[in-house]
């Protein structure tokens, strides 16, 4: 019998400059799985998502990652000498696909998230915000994570490129159980996204309240997601966490 594979943090506490900023932070995620965790700027979502990515030493506490991993980040990071369709094959050639091969993988991810044959041999310089995280998203998707680490990827984009690239990230979770964590200060994207969301203060981040939905996300509506974001927004705990922030800070 195949094991199912996870993700687990234990305790994990870490300082910058003998500042704290996460304190005993515990996580499970199971393979399938998508944890949203939320938090207004400042609360250490960055820092753990680093952390789990072996961006940042650990400090203390316990990371098990049994994933294969990408991730994905608000500035893409594409390789401005590089045009479109190499930046979506680039993971493919450092894993050693041969240039036919990952040219087709290139071209079909391109045409699923919206990108055209002339996108393709475009360079970073000459692509919209929207159309670098659409590359973005591709490359990501490429090396087929069996987790994707998402660093509010959406957070600059409008509503209708948002919805677009949430239902190709939702195509992706549901098609081949692929297991995502991402961070975001948006409330609203959480409820839409997320079978669990864990919600930190700050000074240091940690957990100030845990949500688990059993909604089927396609049965998310508009309706469902605001509600259920204002509900949540009711809760002591909660509210404590956003105290000092805006209404367009935690509500997308």
């Amino acid at each position: 019998m195949k094991q199912t594979k996870y993700l687990k943090i234990s305790h994990l506490t870490h300082s910058f400059e003998q500042k704290k900023v996460l304190d005993n932070i515990n996580l499970n995620l199971r393979q399938g799985q998508v944890i949203a965790i939320v938090g207004r700027s400042g609360c250490g979502k960055s820092t753990l998502l680093n952390l789990i990515a072996n961006l940042i030493e650990l400090e203390q506490g316990d990371i098990v990652n049994d994933f294969s991993t990408a991730i994905l980040f608000q500035d893409t990071r594409l390789l401005p000498w590089k045009n479109a369709r190499e930046n979506i094959s680039w993971g493919l050639k450092a894993n050693g696909v041969k240039h036919k091969s990952r040219n087709d993988i290139a071209h079909k991810l391109a045409y699923e998230v919206g990108l055209n044959e002339q996108d393709l041999d475009k360079y970073p310089h000459e692509l919209s915000g929207g159309m670098k995280q659409r590359v973005a998203m591709a490359r990501a998707f490429a090396v087929r994570p069996e987790l994707l680490l998402l660093d509010e990827p959406f957070s600059a984009l409008d509503i209708g490129l948002k919805e677009d690239l949430y239902q190709h990230l939702i195509a992706e979770i549901e098609q081949r159980n692929l297991t995502v964590l991402f961070i975001t200060h948006d409330l609203m994207e959480a409820v839409k996204l997320a079978d669990e969301i864990l919600v930190l203060s700050d000074n240091p981040g940690r957990e100030a309240y845990r949500y688990l939905s059993d909604t089927p996300r396609e049965s998310r509506d508009q309706d469902y997601v605001y509600k259920t974001a204002m509900n949540l927004l009711n809760v002591d705990a909660v509210k404590l966490a956003f105290q000092t922030g805006g209404q367009y800070e935690y509500l997308g």
